[in-house]
C-alpha cells in the first residue's frame, strides 16, 4: 500500500463528480452536510449533481481538457458514471488523487471481462459464450440452450442493449439489432430465477470493508420498481450473498462502493449478475433506514474516513418514481405516509421509464409497507407491487 493510497481527505476538501445525475446529487449532499465541497462535470447544463454542487464544469464525459479542468480544483476524484473514456480516465489518474482508479472500471465496463473475473473467484455466474459471429451465436446457442440472454458487451442499462432470445427462428434479428453497437457480444444461459437480489459494500482505502443488509428487488419493465429490505429470504441465503459480496470487494480491492446484482433460483442457488462500481438504484433504502447512507458511506471510503454502521433501523421498502409517476406523486403528496420519505432528483424534463425520485417507505414490517405503497395507486401494476 503506497502513501498515496493511504492518505485521508478530510472535510473541508474539495471532490470532484465525474458525473452529474442523480446518484452524484445524492453523493454532494451527504458530503456537504459532512463539510466537502464538490464539483461534477457533465454535459447537461442545470445536472441534477449540479443543483447540490457548488460548481458544475459542462463538457462531455470524453472532454480530456475539461477532465483536466476537474483535476485542477478537486482534492480527490470520483464517478457516479461509470462509463468513461479510457483517455480520460488516464488523464484524471495522472492528474490527480483517484483512488477508486480505472482497473475496476476496466473490468465492470465490459460485461465479458466483468463475468470472467467473477468465475476466476470461483463465484457462479451464468454460463456464457462471447460472440463476434452470427456462426458464433449459432454455437453459443447449441452449447447453452433456449431460453439465452444476449447482451452488448458494453454500455447498455435497464434493459437497453439485451434481446432474450427464445426461439432459433429470432436469432438472426437480434444479432442484427445488437450487432449494430459496433461492440463484442455475450450469451448467456437463461438462469430460472425466483428472485432478483443486491447487496452493496465498501471498502476504504486503508482496507476497511463493511456490507449493507441484502436487498429484495423487483423490476418492471427491466427497470428497478421495489426493493425491499430485509429481503424475504433466509438468513442463509442472506450470509451467503454478502459473503459474496465482500469477497468481490477484497479480490477486486474496490475503493468506494460497489453493487452487486444476484439471481436467487428455486433451489436457494445464487449466482452473480451484474456489478456496478458506485451508489446503486437499489441502494437508497439506506438513505432513510440505515444509520449510514449508501452515499454517506460512497464519500467516507473514497476518502478513506473510517466506515460507518450500517445498521438497518426499520423494515423499508424503496419504491421508483418514473416520469409517468411524478404527477400522480405530486398529486397524491398529502396522502403519502407518514413514515414515507420523497426524494426528488430535480431533473428538467420528465419522461416516460426516466427516474425522477424515488420514495422509501418505512413500516414495521416490509408487508406493511408494501400495503402502504398499493394504497396511493400510483402504480397501477398492483400484482407486482404485492408479489
Amino acid at each position: 500500500m503506497t502513501n498515496m493510497d493511504s492518505k485521508v481527505i478530510k472535510p473541508g476538501a474539495t471532490m470532484g463528480i465525474l458525473g452529474g445525475g442523480q446518484l452524484g446529487r445524492m453523493i454532494a449532499l451527504a458530503g456537504r452536510a459532512m463539510g466537502y465541497r464538490f464539483v461534477t462535470m457533465d454535459p447537461t447544463e442545470d445536472a441534477p449533481c449540479a443543483q447540490t454542487a457548488d460548481r458544475q464544469i459542462v463538457a462531455n464525459y470524453d472532454d480530456v481538457e475539461a477532465a483536466m479542468q476537474l483535476a485542477s480544483v478537486s482534492d480527490v476524484i470520483s464517478y457516479e458514471f461509470e462509463n468513461v473514456d479510457a483517455q480520460v480516465a488516464e488523464v484524471l489518474e495522472s492528474q490527480a488523487y483517484v483512488p477508486q482508479g480505472s482497473r475496476l472500471l476496466r473490468i465492470t465496463q465490459n460485461r465479458i471481462r466483468e463475468k470472467t473475473a467473477i468465475r476466476e473467484m470461483g463465484i457462479p455466474v451464468a454460463p456464457f459464450c462471447v460472440v463476434n459471429s452470427f456462426e458464433d451465436l449459432q454455437a453459443a446457442v447449441q452449447e447453452l440452450g433456449l431460453p439465452a440472454v444476449m447482451k452488448t458487451a458494453t454500455g447498455g442499462y435497464d434493459g437497453k442493449g439485451q434481446w432474450v432470445l427464445k426461439r432459433e427462428a429470432e436469432l438472426k434479428e437480434a444479432y442484427e439489432t445488437l450487432a449494430k453497437a459496433g461492440t463484442e457480444l455475450i450469451v448467456e444461459q437463461f438462469v430460472p430465477f425466483q428472485m432478483e437480489l443486491s447487496v452493496i459494500a465498501a471498502r476504504n482505502p486503508a482496507g476497511e470493508l463493511a456490507v449493507f443488509p441484502t436487498a429484495e428487488n423487483i423490476h418492471q419493465d427491466n427497470i428497478l420498481h421495489l426493493s425491499i429490505v430485509p429481503a424475504r429470504v433466509s438468513d442463509e441465503v442472506k450470509a451467503q450473498a454478502e459473503e459474496m459480496a465482500r469477497t468481490i470487494v477484497e479480490k477486486l480491492d474496490v475503493v468506494g462502493l460497489i453493487a452487486v446484482e444476484l439471481f436467487l433460483t428455486a433451489d436457494n442457488q445464487l449466482y452473480v449478475n451484474e456489478l456496478a462500481p458506485r451508489p446503486h438504484n437499489s441502494g437508497h433504502y439506506t438513505m432513510d433506514a440505515c444509520v449510514t447512507s449508501q452515499f454517506e458511506q460512497h464519500v467516507r471510503a473514497v476518502c478513506n474516513l473510517p466506515l460507518g454502521s450500517t445498521e438497518l433501523l426499520s423494515p423499508v421498502v424503496m419504491v421508483n418514481i418514473l416520469g409517468e409517476h411524478l404527477q400522480p406523486v405530486l398529486d397524491r403528496i398529502d396522502k403519502l405516509p407518514r413514515s414515507a420519505k420523497l426524494h426528488l432528483y430535480g431533473k428538467a424534463e420528465s419522461k416516460a421509464k426516466r427516474k425522477m425520485g424515488h420514495i422509501n417507505v418505512l413500516a414495521p414490517t416490509v408487508e406493511e409497507a408494501l400495503t402502504r405503497i398499493e394504497e396511493l395507486e400510483i402504480w397501477t401494476n398492483k400484482t407486482e407491487v404485492s408479489s
